[in-house]
């Protein structure tokens, strides 16, 4: 299946700093990324956009209500941007806020013990709505940011998980009451990073959590992968398989991770690991048959960028078309595994059993299912073939 793709604006401006050293390529500003954006669109790379508010609009937090100004910079600017998305029908599909870059909030956005500084992450949240309206976004995403913590000693650990679920609370209520264009909001988890730990780290503490929401049902998980499960050797398509069991996964964000490390952030497929479990997540989406669609979260390999007024605009085209070049040599693959009969077979035989117990199994029946005897040694020594079929894939994964 051929999905729609999103290229972000974070993705777009990064300048690929890291820890050890500053940027590599010059900045460019939102407008520029705008035109590099809309480039895409006009050649069928991408379908849609995303955004964090700061990658688009300065934060002045003494002007909460600037997005509504005719006279600020802010207003300026969105109508701008929106100006040259509809002029080639480039459509902001996601739209999320900010609660890391700002040095306020150091000590998290929604958590953050202070409640005045509970009330700015607040005030940011219904900035980035308002502005996600005006563009028409159907998804809010929270990004967990910089909700978490280094010592476990200094979290009030009665009150950090209620402030969290306070905070998503009020972003569906907000939607809500002013009638906004989203729709569904997520929650993108991750292990750690830029915080030591994590309140939310995997898919699975996020799906927990939305049980506990006011409305649920406004509520899902976009994972990052390979990246934030693979952070912490967690499996890509374990996260994703649960997620979309529980109807949760509207969306997917996609790179490169090596398993164990930092948070790399690679182009999709780029880099010395990750080319058969994304290859295998983008199987298992078409044979469970998700409607979704992919969006890029990474940037420029370091090694790769360049400075210089020409690298800043060439380097980012150029690495729009290899993300999604990239991604489309996955998803060809992908599919044609998932349509090959010989697999489709092999996989049957193992996973499609059947026996006179189903129908107990299936209904609960415990008088059944206590009655049956079950012909204990032909089951155990029934050959499992779980290698064969991992060698068979590969072989097609190689063309063999």
């Amino acid at each position: 299946m051929k999905r729609q793709l999103s290229m972000p604006y974070w993705c777009v401006r990064n300048t690929v700093a890291d820890p050890f050293g500053g940027p590599v390529m010059d900045s460019i500003t939102a407008l520029e990324a705008c035109d590099l954006l809309c480039d895409a669109k006009e050649k069928g790379l991408i379908d849609f956009t995303a955004t964090h508010d700061d990658d688009i609009v300065d934060w002045v937090p003494e002007q909460p209500m600037d997005d509504q100004d005719p006279s600020s910079e802010c207003y300026k600017t969105i109508h701008e941007l929106k100006a040259r998305m509809d002029k080639v029908g480039l459509k902001m599909k996601m739209m999320t806020c900010s609660l890391h870059g700002d040095k306020v909030f150091r000590n998290g956005g929604l958590t953050n013990p202070d409640p005045e500084i509970r009330a700015l992450a607040a005030q940011k949240v219904m900035r980035a709505l308002r502005i996600g309206h005006f563009f028409g976004a159907e998804f809010f995403t929270y990004w967990v940011a910089r909700d978490g913590y280094e010592c476990q000693f200094a979290v009030p650990w009665d009150r950090s998980y209620g402030y969290l679920e306070a905070g998503l609370n009020l972003a569906t209520r907000y939607i809500k009451e002013n009638n906004l264009s989203i729709k569904y909001c997520t929650i993108e988890p991750k292990p750690n990073e830029p915080r030591g730990e994590m309140f939310l780290a995997t898919t699975g503490h996020a799906l927990a959590l939305i049980s506990r929401l006011e409305d649920p049902s406004m509520w899902g998980v976009n994972p990052e992968l390979l990246q934030h499960e693979g952070m912490t050797n967690l499996s890509a398509t374990n996260a994703a398989g649960i997620a979309i069991h529980a109807g949760k996964m509207p969306f997917l964000h996609v790179g490169n991770q090596k398993p164990g490390q930092f948070d790399n952030d690679s182009p999709i497929l780029t880099g010395m690991d990750g080319l058969k479990e994304m290859i295998s997540v983008l199987w298992m989406l078409d044979i469970l048959d998700w409607k979704g669609h992919i969006e890029f979260d990474n940037h420029v390999l370091r090694s790769d960028a360049g400075p210089g007024e020409k690298n800043a605009m060439q380097v980012r085209k150029d690495f729009i078309k290899f993300n999604v070049d990239s991604y489309r040599l996955a998803e060809k693959k992908a599919q044609e595994l998932a349509e090959n009969k010989h697999l489709q077979k092999l996989r049957s035989a193992l996973l499609d059993k059947t026996s006179s117990v189903d129908k107990a199994l299936a209904s609960y029946d415990l008088k059944a299912l206590n009655e049956t005897i079950i012909d204990y040694k032909r089951v155990n020594e029934t050959v499992i073939s779980n290698a064969t079929i991992d060698y068979e894939f590969n072989k097609a994964l190689l063309g063999m």
